[in-house]
């Protein structure tokens, strides 16, 4: 059998996976950004994150197909920028960095996957905008490692460590 891609580790992510307009789950909203560093404390270039979350009132539903594609070749050309799907793609630039554009979710947080290098199985976490009963139950210092901290005005920063003194909590879902 030939190994499926959570068996290797491979600079595919960049080149397959991501999409135009991947961090833009809704015009307006607030953004999210942070980096994503390795157990040494340094940027990974080259992570994939995936994000799911509600919309504003709470609703997972999403609207299904709203990724524009080219009829011609069948490349995908970003989203319709009007109906809020609750996913989205990115890639890590050089420095490490992501950023999405969306809304504050109706539960209170967005869920993300952890695609990178020296993973052979993606991780699990979550980015949290306000106080919640899961985070309660973690003692303070955990629980830091799962709330965004508010920059300014609708800008939040959320940074993920895969491994060392700052690690972030990541979650199993088996």
């Amino acid at each position: 059998m030939n190994p499926t891609p959570s068996q290797t580790v491979g600079p595919f992510y960049g080149y397959a996976l991501p999409f135009p307009g991947g961090g833009d789950l809704a015009s307006g909203g607030i953004a999210v950004h942070g980096y994503v560093y390795d157990g040494a404390g340094d940027p990974v270039p080259d992570a994939l994150l995936e994000f799911w979350q509600p919309d504003e009132h709470g609703s997972l539903t999403g609207s299904p197909g709203t990724m524009r594609r080219d009829p011609t070749n069948g490349a995908v050309l970003g989203r319709d920028g009007v109906r809020f799907t609750g996913f989205g793609r990115v890639a890590t630039d050089l420095d490490g960095h992501w950023a999405l554009r969306t809304v504050v979710p109706g539960n209170g947080y967005i869920s993300v996957c952890v695609f990178a290098r020296g993973l052979l199985h993606h991780l699990y976490t979550r980015i949290y905008l306000g106080q919640d009963a899961f985070l309660d139950s973690l003692p303070p210092e955990r629980r830091q490692t799962l709330v965004a901290v508010e920059e300014r005005d609708g800008v939040h920063r959320f940074d993920i460590h895969l491994q060392g003194e700052k690690e972030t909590v990541f979650l199993d879902f088996g």
